[in-house]
């Protein structure tokens, strides 16, 4: 089974500097086999975080303050109402880096069709998308890191989080497409801490047989 840290949920919000310290202690602590895989789950303080690949012309035009980090991907926003997940997971050789992402995009569509969300993939995309009526909009976002053959950063689910953040940023890079949340798409409020269990089940799942000592 996985290990998982639970810090931040609902009313407690992680500051994105002390998740990303967290985050790189246990990525630490795996590598050097001091701690089994682990996921990390939790809601962060709202912040913009970018990616390597992001563009100037993609980041906030009214002076909102951006952290750059070192995982893929482009300009996403986190906050309250919205699950993210690092998991910290030891790769099998060879490292196949967009085999994992497909894999944690199969963990997030499984979990929202138990919700009785339709999620599905676009090819060239990453992530999760609803796609009704030819519209596409993204309710989990992916974006990774892998260091000495653990991963790092992971991925971001909208359950109850506001779409207004969005509106300053082009995100993910993606011009052409939207933003949805769990929440907006059933007519219900699905808050993270709704959504978490869903979430370590599915992961267990998919990952735990990879356990490597």
């Amino acid at each position: 089974m996985l290990d998982y840290v639970d810090t931040g949920l609902s009313a407690n919000s992680v500051p994105y500097d002390e998740g990303l310290t967290l985050q790189r202690a246990v990525h630490q602590a795996v590598v050097s086999g001091q701690r089994p895989d682990t996921v990390i789950l939790l809601e962060h303080e709202p912040v913009y975080t970018a990616g390597k690949r992001t563009s100037p012309d993609e980041r906030p035009v009214d002076g909102t303050p951006v952290v750059d980090v070192d995982r893929g991907g482009k300009i996403t926003w986190h906050g309250p109402g919205q699950l993210v997940g690092y998991p910290i997971i030891r790769l099998a050789e060879p490292v196949d880096v967009v085999g994992y992402v497909r894999r944690l995009e199969g963990v997030l569509i499984d979990v929202l069709g138990g919700f009785g969300v339709d999620g599905s993939r676009v090819e060239g995309r990453s992530g999760v998308w609803i796609v009704r009526d030819g519209t596409e909009e993204k309710i989990a976002a992916i974006g990774i890191r892998v260091a000495d053959g653990v991963t790092m950063h992971g991925f971001a689910l909208n359950c109850s989080n506001s779409l207004e953040p969005y509106s300053r940023i082009v995100a993910c890079g993606i011009r052409d497409a939207g933003v949805t949340t769990m929440t907006r798409v059933l007519g219900r409020t699905v808050t993270p801490a709704d959504v978490a269990d869903a979430v370590r089940a599915r992961l267990d799942a998919e990952f735990s047989p990879e356990l490597v000592a």
